[in-house]
């Protein structure tokens, strides 16, 4: 490391051959295991790499972060835009840059795939995430999130 950024630092497309890396990651910062999900995010950006991608960031053979979304089309009549699904830095590798690399990687990506908006969803109350996003320069869009319970 070098001033607190990783410099040797590389950023990829995940391989299915990283699901335990990813699912470790994931543990590291949730409590929910959900290796299906993993599983079809890898696979989806394999099988469909124009529109959905999953990046990584490793050191060595250690992974540091990752980072999944896709490109949405016309989805309520807005242009095509990118949508982060998720993003996960290792709590021992956080305030390195892993995070902020990732979150250009896949914008660039977005970026070459004529995408000039990105978006995701963040929790109310997951203060870390929405910080990190706040600091790559998103803030609240033109959209309102609605939901409701369904029930049996």
């Amino acid at each position: 490391m070098t001033d607190g950024h990783l410099t040797d630092l590389l950023i990829e497309e995940a391989l299915i051959s990283d699901l335990d890396e990813v699912q470790r990651l994931d543990a590291l910062v949730t409590a929910h295991p959900k290796p299906d999900h993993w599983r079809l995010l890898i696979e989806g950006s394999r099988t469909s790499p124009e529109s959905r991608f999953f990046l990584v960031a490793r050191r060595g053979d250690r992974l540091l972060g990752l980072i999944a979304g896709e490109i949405r089309v016309w989805e309520f009549g807005s242009p095509p835009c990118g949508w982060i699904y998720t993003v996960a830095v290792d709590p021992d590798a956080r305030e390195t840059a892993v995070g902020t690399r990732l979150f250009q990687a896949i914008c660039a990506r977005f970026r070459r795939q004529g995408a000039s908006t990105v978006r995701t969803m963040v929790g109310r109350n997951e203060h870390l995430v929405l910080s990190f996003f706040r600091s790559q320069g998103m803030m609240a869009g033109p959209f309102v999130e609605l939901e409701m319970e369904i029930r049996p």
